[in-house]
């Protein structure tokens, strides 16, 4: 009978959650399952060779000028390396076939000891599998380009005379994640694809100032389709160059510039790494590598994930393994990325990909036969092998369903992430946006999803997503200000009722999720300040039209318009984070929340957030708990001017604590809340507050 092994630290996670004690077998079988990859990999040589393969792997020249190339093609019966430098001449370097599906190259250099394929040449593989020739991308290629009279992709030899270096260390990991999630290609107001150092010198500077102290970068490994966000991956080891024939976003070098220029600003940078699925194009992706339907992926149905129309990894398999762990990490060797968002990770851990589930099945649900284990263990193998090599790397989950340890230490048998995205809350919002007038908000329900998170397992809030930004769906501001956006944003037009309640609940909005949702805060480039219309990429249906496809930061810079008022709050509410550290102050405790009042209240760390729904209602002398004496002062009010509110507020307010309890907190304090203002309260001297 198998001996499976228990995770050192399991104790701390079943004292941590009870609920987990029935599933103690299943978290220990996971756990052996990973222990023993783990020995597998060590037979490989050690996981610091093993996740070193794109050393080995594809193209690589040498100090003498020669070029030597591995491919992993099993099903192959041959392969050679074709291209500009031999006249795509399929005779001319032909791989030798080895042992376990691999091929190996040696080209040697010319006879002045240059390398024979110069910078820029062209390149393809050529796949020979029963007689049949294709042209192929190498799985470990840097760096991929589209030609102007095709559309399928060709591998481009990038070997310039000098590199842009790596300058800057790593910056400290931050006690509290605010991350500002961009997208490089629509960063520019004006209708193109931008580039890495624009980003860098435009728009970094910017994300610094609104007091960000994280970037997560979409769509940066290579994928054909630019609609796609970035998730359908054709090229694993390539940086976008989104090759398309009016503009790109640059080289390899051009990512390591704008990597420095966040690390100089003192800014973490993650990069959105999609390992749940690759695009399944056979020309230039990794679909049908070596000729058969297998290869890196499972060659049965459960190969195809049906809604994305993509192919899916097999992770039980050695050189998938290596493969993946080693795209790891090369974008922190080669690029100097601080971290990971790991895309469709419920896709990955459940045979169902979440498709139609509604979690409601409790626990078993999760340690059931529907959970995939192979998926389960490649994470836990991925967030071990980052977290030992990488002290300061985080990890971030994309993840729906709440899988219990999901976020635990791998050692207590939790899958190692730092933090799961609280993917609930947008949901939430955009449906009682679509459905219910303010008037009729259920604050319970709203608190209720706001705080429904596993203990100790961090969460990034955020209140709406970058799918939510595009055609077919509204932003925020959009769903609650829609056409009016047009006409009544300059500050010279009358301030509508509609742009009036828009501007006001967009600011409440994102100030109670990145108080109360999570233990870290996401933004999505644009929405800081509301930016109005819809997200649409170049295609065929909007005539390949970049008008919808770009982040007009100049409405937030024209002084004449209200957009500055969101902008502006969007970095005071950055700023006060910053200064209070609220969001890794522990969990915040709710004292009030009132129905008929439209008002909530709760205390994180040393603030008091006192928040006022109603749509015409303002309270004198609203009574609010508080647990310590203390003079309060105002640290942020929504009804400032200078956030477009009606000033109704004294700045200089002070509030002093009453002996008597209130809303079972020691003290009370008294204020003035106006209708649609939030209200947040400092100690005006040094005090840590009990919470």
């Amino acid at each position: 009978m198998k001996v499976e092994t228990i995770p050192p630290n399991l104790f701390d996670l079943i004292q941590l959650d009870p609920y987990l004690d029935p599933f103690k077998g299943e978290i220990c079988r996971r756990y052996t399952v990973f222990q023993e990859t783990l020995n597998k990999i060590e037979k490989c040589g050690g996981i610091d060779k093993f996740t070193s393969g794109y050393k080995e792997f594809g193209l690589h020249v040498q100090s003498d000028g020669s070029v030597t190339c591995m491919e992993w093609a099993p099903g192959a019966d041959s392969i050679a390396l074709v291209g500009d430098f031999n006249n795509w001449d399929q005779q001319a370097n032909v791989y030798t076939k080895g042992e376990f599906g691999r091929f190996t190259l040696s080209i040697p250099p010319s006879e002045d000891g240059t390398c024979r394929i110069k910078h820029g040449s062209k390149l393809k593989t050529a796949v020979t599998k029963d007689g049949k020739t294709t042209l192929k991308l190498s799985p470990w290629a840097t760096y991929v380009t589209r030609p102007t009279d095709s559309v399928v992709y060709h591998q481009e030899m990038y070997n310039p005379p000098t590199r842009v270096e790596l300058t800057d260390n790593h910056p400290v990991r931050p006690k509290s994640l605010r991350i500002y999630e961009a997208h490089v290609g629509i960063s520019s107001p004006e209708g193109k694809v931008n580039t890495y150092r624009a980003f860098a010198d435009d728009v970094i500077p910017r994300i610094a100032r609104q007091g960000y102290n994280c970037i997560q970068l979409m769509a940066v490994m290579e994928h054909v389709y630019y609609a796609s966000f970035g998730y359908q991956v054709t090229s694993f080891f390539g940086a976008s160059r989104k090759g398309l024939i009016i503009s790109r976003c640059g080289t390899p070098d051009d990512l390591r510039y704008l990597v420095n220029k966040a690390h100089s600003l003192g800014l973490v940078i993650l990069l959105d790494v999609v390992h749940s699925h690759a695009s399944k194009n056979i020309l230039d992706g990794l679909n049908e590598w070596d000729g058969t339907t297998d290869c890196y992926f499972h060659g049965s149905a459960r190969g195809y994930h049906s809604q994305w129309d993509s192919r899916l990894f097999d992770y039980t398999k050695i050189e998938v393994l290596r493969f993946l762990l080693s795209n790891l990490r090369w974008w922190i060797d080669e690029y100097g990325f601080d971290g990971f968002r790991f895309d469709g990770v419920t896709s990955m851990i459940y045979h169902s990909h979440g498709l139609s589930d509604d979690f409601a099945g409790g626990y078993p649900m999760y340690f059931g036969l529907n959970a995939d284990s192979d998926s389960i263990v490649y994470l836990t193998l991925a967030n071990h092998f980052l977290h030992k090599k990488y002290p300061f790397v985080i990890t971030i989950a994309e993840e729906v369903s709440g899988m219990p340890a999901l976020c635990r230490p791998v050692e207590e048998g939790g899958q190692g992430f730092d933090y799961r995205l609280a993917m609930a809350i947008p949901d939430m919002w955009i449906k009682i946006l679509k459905h219910e007038q303010d008037e009729n908000w259920d604050l319970s329900k709203i608190v209720h999803t706001l705080e429904d998170r596993r203990y100790l397992e961090s969460h990034v809030a955020y209140a709406e997503s970058h799918d939510q930004a595009l055609v077919g769906d509204k932003t925020l501001a959009f769903w609650m200000m829609d056409k009016e956006m047009y006409e009544f944003m300059s500050c010279l037009s009358p301030l509508t009722p509609i742009i009036e309640r828009g501007l006001a609940l967009h600011k409440e909005i994102r100030l109670l999720t990145m108080a109360l949702g999570g233990e870290a805060w996401l933004n999505f480039i644009g929405n800081e300040f509301g930016h109005p219309e819809w997200l649409d990429f170049p295609r065929e249906g909007n005539g390949e039209s970049f008008h919808y496809a770009r982040r007009q930061f100049n409405l937030a810079d024209d002084q004449m318009l209200r957009y500055k008022f969101l902008n502006e709050w969007d970095r005071s509410m950055n700023l006060l984070e910053e200064k209070h550290g609220f969001l890794h102050k522990g969990n915040a405790y709710v004292s009030w929340k009132h129905q008929g009042d439209k008002v909530i209240v709760f205390e994180r760390g040393p603030l008091i957030f006192i928040f006022n729904f109603h749509h015409e209602k303002s309270f004198a002398d609203y009574k609010v708990g508080v647990n310590y004496a203390n003079e309060f002062s105002i640290a942020l009010c929504s009804d400032d001017e200078k956030y477009g509110g009606h000033s109704r507020v004294n700045a200089t307010s002070k509030y002093h604590t009453f002996n008597s309890g209130y809303a079972e907190r020691s003290h009370h304090v008294c204020v003035y809340i106006p209708s649609r203002t939030v209200l947040v309260l400092e100690p005006s001297s040094t005090h840590t507050s009990p919470l």
